[in-house]
């Protein structure tokens, strides 16, 4: 398995995160809405809004998936905060950065991951909207186009309650 790296702008993404203050925050209905909406449409089992601080990834919404946060350490989303395109791993069995990964091995079987990352400005991508499924997958333009839109509106929503805020 391989951990992600740590990006170059950690203390700006960091801080980022931070300000929205959303972090250990209760459910909320419009981001529970937007991944009950995301699994159906793409008929996957498991579907998160997983942000990124220091140390693990925590989901300010989840559906499919009891625990509300990991280690950063064996996160998917760790590595698809890197690129500003959905990171799709058809089959993490296959890929050498998550083949021996505890959560590809154990619960929750990982087989398939999408991950659209949450770019609030650019480079700054403080986590992903992303699909899980435990059979190995592709998404075409059109799933990809979808899953774009769907992670344009949580950071819509992200940046609307921290302008709220201010």
């Amino acid at each position: 398995m391989m951990t992600a790296p740590i990006p170059e702008n950690e203390a700006e993404r960091l801080q980022a995160l931070r300000e929205l203050l959303i972090l250990d925050t209760p459910p909320e209905e419009r981001f529970d809405r937007l991944v009950e909406f995301a699994a159906e449409e793409f008929g996957v089992p498991i579907a998160l809004i997983s942000l990124i601080d220091d140390h693990r990834q925590w989901f300010k919404a989840r559906f499919g998936l009891a625990v509300c946060e990991t280690g950063r350490d064996v996160s998917f989303c760790g590595h698809a905060i890197h690129v500003s395109e959905v990171m799709v791993v058809s089959d993490a069995t296959e890929d050498p950065r998550f083949a021996d990964n505890p959560m590809v091995l154990g619960p929750p079987h990982i087989r398939f991951y999408a991950g659209a990352p949450l770019e609030l400005r650019p480079g700054v991508r403080i986590g992903t909207l992303c699909l899980i499924d435990r059979r190995r997958r592709t998404l075409d333009d059109t799933d990809l186009a979808i899953l774009m839109s769907l992670r344009d509106i949580v950071v819509s929503e992200l940046m609307t309650e921290a302008g709220e805020l201010r």
